[in-house]
């Protein structure tokens, strides 16, 4: 299994993007179904579990490959300056992104998805490099304990107390003096500099992870460890939220070990049933996704604007589709959703195509 590429694990990761583009891009955001929205602020719903899941994919991606690349006698040296550059170039897509379509530079977003996955996968790559597993677990608990403790011990500034509502938190506070330009909410960003520590962690876990995957022990091992872990991880996470809720906005430390907890379940569950069995057929959309997630992600970023923009008589594509399909009786929501299917749909043509040609892209 490891000699050959983890199928299961670019099934997970092209489900995981293919969800991303899902829920972005709704018909309308007036008519969306519940479980495609965010949580307003503490819990979970399924969209929350997409973007902890891409990044502890990540982490594992970076495992295995730079295990192999390390076993080649290269030395750490050797890597540090292409980690640092395709970080920078996946930062820099973000940032473009943002820009579009006006490219107005004094409502800049510097924060943002892509933004947080070039940083996650340079701190990891990083410590992968250059600590053992054992300095990587040591350091991930340290972040959450840190984080936790700043979160829900230390007050407020403005507030006698520690406070854990919208823009009213250490971390939004830390963003409001050290987060450059424009933020999401106003006052306070989901995507922001001191919720990105924890997030890290979620790219350990990823990482350890994948130190189990490459272990000279049988596959059957590998799954009842990487299960039972993630079992172990869901359950601490879960009962740390009794004291830290789960909110995907904060990043909190319940919510980096309970989804790392999921993820690593269903990765487990992937490599018995793709890897092992050899079911790939039924996966192999995602298969085909996941083969060059982050240049699909920004494909469908560039798709949306001509998908969202007012073309045809100051009306978008996407509220012609909606006034088309509700004027024939069709839901709201139901329409909402099918246009958003047709997103993933567009965006699966040029990732097949890529897929076809055996074309790699390293973003």
């Amino acid at each position: 299994m490891e000699s050959k590429r983890l199928l299961s694990l670019d099934a997970f990761r092209g489900f995981t993007i293919a969800a991303m583009i899902l829920v972005n891009n709704p018909g309308s955001w007036d008519s969306v179904y519940a479980p495609l929205l965010h949580a307003k602020w503490n819990g979970l719903t399924p969209t929350d579990l997409v973007f902890p899941f891409f990044l502890f994919i990540m982490g594992v991606s970076v495992t295995l490959s730079l295990s192999k690349k390390m076993q080649q006698r290269s030395t750490p040296g050797a890597f540090f300056r292409k980690i640092f550059f395709r970080a920078l170039k996946i930062f820099a897509l973000g940032i473009f992104l943002n820009l579009l379509p006006g490219f107005n530079f004094s409502e800049l977003r510097i924060a943002g998805v892509l933004q947080r996955i070039a940083i996650v996968y340079m701190v990891c790559a990083i410590l992968f490099l250059y600590t053992r597993w054992q300095v990587q677990m040591m350091v991930g608990g340290f972040i959450l304990i840190f984080y936790w403790i700043c979160m829900c011990f230390i007050p407020t500034p403005g507030y006698d107390i520690a406070m854990l509502e919208p823009g009213n938190n250490m971390s939004a506070w830390i963003d409001s003096l050290l987060l450059p330009g424009r933020m999401w909410q106003g006052s306070w960003d989901p995507e922001g500099i001191f919720s990105t520590m924890p997030a890290v962690v979620t790219g350990i876990a990823g990482m350890l992870a994948g130190r189990l995957i490459i272990q000279e022990i049988p596959a059957e091992k590998k799954v009842i460890w990487l299960f039972i872990s993630g079992l172990a991880a869901c359950t601490l996470g879960y009962i740390w939220s009794w004291n830290f809720p789960l909110n995907k906005n904060l990043w909190t430390s319940s919510y980096v070990l309970f989804t790392a907890g999921l993820a690593s379940m269903i990765l487990a569950s992937g490599i018995f049933l793709v890897d092992m069995l050899k079911f790939t057929k039924p996966v192999r959309f995602g298969i085909i996704y996941g083969e060059n997630a982050i240049t699909v992600y920004v494909i469908a970023g560039l798709l949306a604007l001509a998908l969202f923009e007012p073309y045809l008589s100051g009306q978008s594509i996407s509220s012609y589709f909606m006034n088309a399909l509700t004027g024939i009786g069709l839901g709201d929501k139901f329409t909402s959703f099918c246009f958003a299917l047709c997103c993933v749909g567009l965006n699966f043509i040029p990732a097949y195509l890529l897929y076809r040609k055996k074309i790699l892209i390293r973003v």
